[in-house]
């Protein structure tokens, strides 16, 4: 299955990405991708998208991962809301109340 997803292309503490089209298969830092669809500047958050081209890949089949479909929809490519990509975590459970 084709993934649009990020790869990370920056130097230590000063991360940018590219938003790469690749085999779900291959490991991110694989550096094995079929095609290049933009660019993304975490420090100053200006993502550059091919958007005629993301739109054909989506079309044919392929699935953003949750943060480049978010990226997707804040620069107005694609319709639809955004995904939740943070953590779940384990519900607070409230002590019980001890014993009188």
């Amino acid at each position: 299955m084709l993934k649009i997803r990020l790869q990370r292309v920056g130097r230590k503490n000063d991360p940018s990405f590219r938003v790469v089209l690749t085999d779900s298969k291959n490991a991110t830092r694989s550096n094995k991708f079929k095609e290049i669809l933009g660019s993304y500047n975490a420090r100053h958050g200006e993502p550059v998208i091919k958007g005629d081209r993301v739109n054909y890949w989506i079309s044919v089949g392929a699935k953003p991962s949750g943060t480049v479909h978010n990226l997707l929809v804040s620069s107005k490519v694609i319709q639809g809301k955004k995904i939740n990509v943070l953590s779940k975590k384990s519900p607070i459970r409230k002590e019980a109340a001890p014993a009188a």
